[in-house]
């Protein structure tokens, strides 16, 4: 088994998310405390027992994200002890992978996503800005009816590039909205506003890249154990020194996870977790790359499949 670890980022989230895992280990019990300490409140209470509305919160929905990933990832570790070949993490989810690789500290990083939250919603006024979901159009056609809608200082760009057919534009809400109008017309199976707080990885976001900068550079950072594709470029990073400026260009880049799990299919990975909530990453993986078998690891139930499944594999 060659294996990679994946980890989820904003939209995943749920109450009750890592509740299992730390009732039941006492790591992933440790890892929640860890944050609640990190984060100054009671951040497991929220992710255990809601309330939703403010779990959603993109101040919270990060830090949460990220500790109910690391727990899950400790856990594994405890219990089955396979160490991955590469590692990845959609936008938020990239912090996790590189806290999974040794890269950075858990607490620094669940402080870093928390700030990292509180600026990303802080730097667009509620209203301005919007993302929206294009399914069943290439990226080229994406990209030129962002072009067309793109004028007098309003824009709309690519901003997830998840999968085939599926790209999510963000940016100012008169023409992402406009956008969607015009990829029904010329076929999208489905196009839909997005239940977003700001306009994620788009130039309006540069006000929480700038103040971000000074945040991530008190950050101690490590030599990766092993390479964490960065999001900005597909490609893996091994390199200690680009981590925080890679780090900082997500904030207003297009996530290339696409290019990013093509990486993984042509290492000879054949199996993934997805470490923390959800399975929305399992779901991409299926219209990316079929030969790659990812797995999450998200409690009682899915430990028991991912150790069955390593069980299998070792005796093969």
């Amino acid at each position: 088994m060659k294996l990679a670890f994946l980890f989820p980022g904003q939209g995943s989230q749920r109450v009750g998310m890592g509740k299992e895992l730390a009732a039941n280990f006492d790591v992933a019990r440790r890892t929640f405390a860890e944050a609640d300490e990190a984060t100054g409140f009671a951040l497991s209470k929220l992710c255990f027992e809601g309330p939703e509305e403010d779990l959603k919160l993109t101040i919270n929905t990060q830090p949460a994200i990220v500790t109910a990933s690391i727990a899950a990832l400790r856990v594994f570790r405890d219990e089955i002890g396979i160490e991955p070949e590469i590692a990845a993490g959609h936008s938020l989810g990239e912090y996790s992978a590189l806290v999974a690789a040794g890269a950075i500290e858990f607490a620094d990083a669940v402080r870093a996503v928390r700030e990292r939250g509180r600026l990303m919603q802080a730097a667009v006024p509620a209203g301005t800005g919007a993302m929206a979901a294009l399914i069943g159009l290439e990226l080229a056609q994406v990209q030129e009816i962002c072009d067309e809608v793109s004028r007098d200082g309003q824009l709309a760009v690519p901003a997830n590039l998840n999968a085939p057919g599926q790209v999510v534009i963000a940016g100012h809400a008169a023409p992402v909205r406009r956008a969607l109008e015009l990829a029904k017309e010329r076929g999208a199976s489905m196009s839909m506003e997005l239940k977003v707080s700001a306009p994620f990885h788009c130039p309006l976001m540069q006000p929480a890249r700038d103040a971000m900068a000074p945040v991530l550079r008190t950050i101690k950072v490590s030599e990766p154990k092993f390479g964490v594709i960065a999001n900005v470029t597909a490609e893996v990073n091994r390199d200690a020194s680009k981590v925080v400026p890679l780090l900082l260009e997500q904030i207003t880049a297009p996530v290339r996870w696409q290019e990013s799990m093509g990486v993984i299919g042509r290492s000879g990975i054949t199996d993934a977790i997805e470490f923390g909530c959800g399975r929305v990453l399992m779901g991409l993986m299926r219209r990316i790359d079929k030969t790659t078998r990812v797995r999450p690891l998200e409690d009682l139930a899915s430990l028991k499949t991912v150790a069955e499944a390593t069980a299998a594999s070792n005796k093969s």
